[in-house]
């Protein structure tokens, strides 16, 4: 049996996926840092901004917290918080607004219960369990003897529910930005240059969830293969 790592399956599969996942990382990271030095002419902070797209969309009762870290900004449906890091929290530059904005975006679709965030937390729980059962239970199945392969079948039923969520993320990812943008336009939050700026890191951030999602589906389909070959 070829090495469940590295054998053909993982050139094939994982490698050009860990390429593109580079690639995504260092995009976002080169178009964030970039749209960062460039301050809004409004002078409107990543906190004001988020404030600005929940007001605008009728929106209220979400707090919204600085936290630490870089980049680890996010919105909490279960508390209902936006959780902004320091540097998007109290900067008022165009990558700023970007990002508050888009998880402002998450607290509209939670407060309008958009179908496929709600799908998404449904299913929490169960990708949680696939993600980290689904892989061992797969290594335990193909160490075992071959009549043990309902095993590596189990995990891969399991590690299905991972890929599922990734696959799920992807609409409400991209809807967030797309509330956040139409925002940031209507209402000339942010304009001409500054908007393409926003746009260029939010599309840069949604590169790396997609970049995620071809990865978990190629693992799937490698695993399916390997199964397969037991057999």
């Amino acid at each position: 049996m070829p090495f469940l790592y590295f054998d053909w399956t993982y050139f094939v599969f994982v490698v050009p996926c860990l390429i593109i996942s580079i690639i995504c990382s260092a995009n976002v990271q080169s178009t964030y840092a970039k749209y960062s030095k460039r301050m809004n002419s409004r002078g409107m902070t990543g906190a004001q901004a988020a404030e600005y797209v929940l007001r605008s969309n009728g929106v209220t009762g979400v707090r919204i917290e600085m936290v630490e870290g870089k980049l680890s900004d996010h919105f909490d449906p279960r508390t209902n918080v936006i959780r902004l890091s320091r540097d998007v929290y109290m900067n008022s530059s165009i990558a700023s607004v970007g990002v508050a904005a888009h998880e402002a975006g998450h607290a509209v679709q939670h407060a309008m219960g958009y179908f496929p965030n709600k799908l998404r937390s449904a299913i929490i729980p169960a990708a949680n369990i696939g993600s980290s059962l689904g892989w061992i239970l797969v290594i335990v199945g193909l160490i075992l003897p071959v009549q043990y392969s309902f095993v590596v079948t189990l995990g891969i039923i399991l590690y299905s529910a991972a890929v599922l969520f990734t696959i799920v993320t992807l609409p409400v990812e991209f809807n967030a930005s797309s509330r956040a943008l139409a925002c940031i336009k209507n209402t000339n939050l942010l304009y001409g240059e500054e908007y393409t700026g926003a746009k260029r890191v939010l599309q840069a951030a949604a590169m790396t969830y997609v970049a995620a999602t071809l990865t978990s589906v190629l693992q799937l389909i490698r695993l399916i293969l390997i199964a397969n070959r037991r057999r």
